[in-house]
């Protein structure tokens, strides 16, 4: 859609959530990409413009993490056991009744929450399986180009359960790249004959370009791990950049050394990881008589090694967590206390919750505070990044490509 330019005045811009925001206009072109920022006063005249009166800018918040198909089911669907295998259980007798128009009514109230607080693009898994088939992956494929023009959505194909075997996993799959799925996945702890299920899903990607989101070792299992079996596949396939692994809380759980040894393993093949705080608080660890592990990854250790580790909301408000406003700001805020990182670290939080889920998605070419990107900006009342991640703000405006889709200028 193209735009008459426009130049927002009067604001100070953070592109280094590390560094301390300064003034500059920022002038957007008619097809929506920042064309410059200019020092105060010296942007070229534009026939529209706005004051942003000192207000922050910086680049729109991103989830590359959610499950829309489920979303807003909690009232539907509780989970009285509160662990990972009750929300399972009751939500395979929910999909069976699961209608397309279901999950677009429902979809549609979180994409609107979450676009109000300032998240510019999504990826949302979506199951396919005996209950569901392909229902829940079409209506999401039917919302991603309904919203197109205000928030960007990936669509996961999600093999999420079960062993029928290869030839039923391999029509589930076929028909999710098919009907547009932007990237494929699964779960191989829910699957007896996991290596040929995880050869099924790198053979389609190789084949097709798509990307691999896996949930990867969602549990605290030290027996019951796939990190090597992904790693090797990633490596002898070429495939770094092109997976992530979702959850890894089994790392947590694994002596230093062992941990140590995959994680070396996770940075030299190129697999990102997407740490989800508030499902693994709420589901893992319920079993523990005393000292409840948290249920994260080991997210200190990853970014240290190089691994780009980035934070998403998982599931919002259904049997998975029955919490949840959309708001990228607020799991930044769980990432930092849970995940233990320093109290001088808000900055590195909000690149978790920002930068770090855009590259994992493969947007890091558009994305950014900067001359050349799309224009998919958050304005708020806040002092800086560390503020927005501390506290939040009262204030927000989004920016889609160039265009005000959420608040007020």
């Amino acid at each position: 859609m193209t735009l008459s330019p426009r130049l927002l005045v009067g604001g100070r811009i953070q592109p280094d959530a590390q560094q301390p925001p300064f003034a500059r206009d920022i002038l957007i072109a008619a097809d929506g990409r920042i064309e410059g920022m200019f020092a105060p006063g010296t942007a070229p005249a534009c026939a529209s413009s706005a004051d942003l009166a000192g207000r922050l800018v910086v680049a729109g918040l991103v989830d590359a993490h959610q499950h829309l198909d489920k979303s807003r089911t909690i009232a539907s669907v509780p989970n009285p056991r509160g662990d990972l295998e009750g929300a399972v259980e009751v939500f395979k007798a929910y999909a069976a009744t699961m209608t397309r128009e279901d999950v677009i009514a429902r979809a549609e109230r979180t994409l609107a929450a979450s676009l109000a607080r300032g998240t510019v693009a999504i990826r949302s898994h979506a199951n396919v399986d005996p209950e569901t088939e392909c229902r829940g992956l079409e209506a999401l494929i039917e919302v991603r180009e309904k919203w197109r023009d205000r928030i960007r959505l990936q669509v996961v194909g999600f093999l999420s359960r079960g062993s029928p075997g290869s030839n039923k996993a391999r029509e589930w799959l076929e028909n999710s790249i098919a009907a547009g799925a932007d990237v494929i996945g699964g779960t191989p702890a829910r699957v007896a004959d996991y290596e040929p299920f995880l050869d099924l899903l790198f053979n389609a990607a190789e084949r097709t370009g798509l990307p691999i989101d896996l949930h990867l070792d969602e549990h605290l299992d030290t027996h019951n791990l796939h990190f090597e079996a992904v790693i090797a596949r990633t490596r002898a396939l070429g495939m770094q950049g092109r997976v992530v692994a979702s959850h890894s809380c089994a790392l947590a759980a694994l002596a230093p050394d062992a941990a140590r040894r995959i994680i070396e393993g996770l940075a030299d093949a190129g697999i990102g990881v997407i740490t989800l705080p508030t499902a693994n608080l709420f589901l893992q660890g319920r079993d523990a008589d005393r000292l409840a592990p948290r249920g994260l990854t080991r997210v200190n250790e990853l970014a240290a090694a190089g691994v780009t580790v980035a934070c998403g909301s998982d599931n919002i408000q259904d049997p998975f967590v029955p919490t949840g406003s959309g708001d990228m700001l607020e799991i930044a805020r769980w990432t930092l206390l849970a995940a233990h990182l320093g109290s001088h670290e808000l900055p590195r939080a909000f690149t978790m919750a920002s930068s770090n889920p855009a590259r994992l998605m493969g947007l890091a070419a558009d994305y950014g505070l900067r001359a050349g990107a799309r224009a998919d900006l958050l304005i708020t009342d806040a002092v800086d990044c560390a503020d927005l991640v501390a506290g939040g703000a009262l204030s927000r405006a989004v920016l889609y490509g160039g265009r005000l889709v959420a608040g007020r200028l």
